[in-house]
């Protein structure tokens, strides 16, 4: 055992995320679910490049009014 190991520690936060995924196990699949409706997604990278290419520069200061 080394000197320099400290006890273990585990703050309130992991105490607690523990203790709801005891009582629900099926936390995590749930979880993967919602991830996978908004971010695991196959990127088009061709039709990304296409938008991009279709912005319309921001004029510097969008609060000024021209009546011209």
């Amino acid at each position: 055992m080394s000197i320099f190991r400290r006890p273990d520690y585990r703050s309130d936060a992991t105490q607690f995320i523990d203790q709801l995924k005891a009582l629900k196990p099926a936390l995590e699949v749930e979880q993967q679910k919602g991830r996978s409706l908004l971010w695991d997604k196959v990127v088009d990278r061709l039709a990304w490049k296409g938008f991009r290419k279709a912005e319309v520069a921001q004029k510097p200061y969008v609060y000024q009014t021209n009546h011209d």
